[in-house]
């Protein structure tokens, strides 16, 4: 059995190196490679790579070995991976390098802002930083209570909180893994254009991010109080009150601040879809093509998540350190 998931692992390394060389062939010179080609080529060298214990699925499952044949599977696949990267982005360093006098007007314009437009701004920014304060805030308890279901440690002793574990971790992954602004996307389509939307979306993203915070937090506890506290009778809700609570207080603050800054820098990208705030304003300025706003905005929102990394960083630490 070992050996034949070792063989499926193998066979998977070479299935994605030919994969990737039959479409660089076709990207950079129109060479077709058939599909049995792509799928049974890779099986014969995996078949072949089987017979020395050194390839790369085989230290992968644990298997020591002196042989250098893995370093070199190893090294053939960062280096095609290196390629594709290459080619898909279209990385272009001459037009990096001669094309910079295209950015001119911009350039000038940011480092030329209008303070003409201060008070305007301002008052956007406000608008983004009580926005993250609210997503923040109200997305708390709800990642909270949902943590403590989403700990491994916490629901693995029964069927039914196996099954409430799998179900609260797979919904908090899927709305984690949907970026904020489709989340903003959806709720300007649902209550509007504006703050409330960027609010909404920033508060469902936030929830999901904080029950992973949160849950692994629960996760890493010392379970010695857990028990003690177990051995006396008491209930699932006193042992996560008195035993599991008092542990995870002060790095729950700490992510929680954390988040809040987070919060406040996506809430500048959400306003690029209606999300309000500066984030907004910023999209309404680059689209006139109002440079010297544009520049206010940029050295304002820079300014505040200075402040607010600063802010958040000294928090954190005084809370982990107490």
């Amino acid at each position: 059995m070992r050996n034949i998931k070792i063989l499926g692992m193998e066979y998977a390394l070479w299935l994605y190196i030919v994969a990737c060389l039959s479409w660089l062939l076709l990207r950079l010179w129109e060479l077709h490679i058939t599909a049995p080609v792509i799928l049974l080529f890779p099986l014969i060298i995996a078949a072949v790579m089987m017979l020395d214990k050194g390839n790369l699925a085989a230290k992968i499952a644990g298997i020591t070995t002196k042989s250098i044949l893995w370093k070199v599977e190893l090294f053939i696949i960062l280096s095609i991976s290196l390629i594709m990267a290459w080619v898909i982005v279209e990385v272009k360093p001459l037009d990096f390098l001669t094309q910079a006098a295209n950015t001119q007007s911009i350039l000038s314009g940011i480092f030329n802002p209008n303070p003409a437009e201060m008070v305007p701004m301002l008052a956007a920014l406000m608008e983004t930083i009580f926005l993250a304060l609210l997503a923040t805030v109200f997305a708390i308890p709800f990642a909270f209570v949902l943590s403590f279901f989403a700990a491994k440690n916490l629901m693995f002793g029964s069927i039914w909180g196996r099954l409430a574990y799998l179900a609260i971790r797979t919904v908090s992954t899927i709305f984690r893994s949907i970026e904020a602004i489709v989340w903003a996307i959806i709720f300007c389509v649902w209550v509007g254009i504006g703050p409330f939307a960027g609010m909404l979306a920033l508060w469902i993203h936030s929830i999901a991010a904080l029950i992973k915070l949160y849950s692994e937090q629960i996760e890493n506890i010392d379970s010695g109080p857990v028990e003690a506290i177990k051995a006396t009778g008491a209930s699932t809700l006193q042992v996560w009150c008195y035993a599991v609570a008092p542990q995870i207080l002060a790095p729950y603050l700490a992510f929680t601040i954390y988040r809040w800054d987070i919060n406040v820098r996506m809430a500048t990208i959400v306003g690029f879809v209606g999300g309000g705030g500066i984030g907004l304003a910023l999209y309404q300025q680059q689209q006139m093509l109002a440079w010297r706003n544009v520049g206010l905005i940029m050295w304002l929102i820079a300014l505040v998540v200075w402040v607010m990394d600063m802010f958040s960083g000294y928090i954190r630490n005084r809370l982990i350190t107490n």
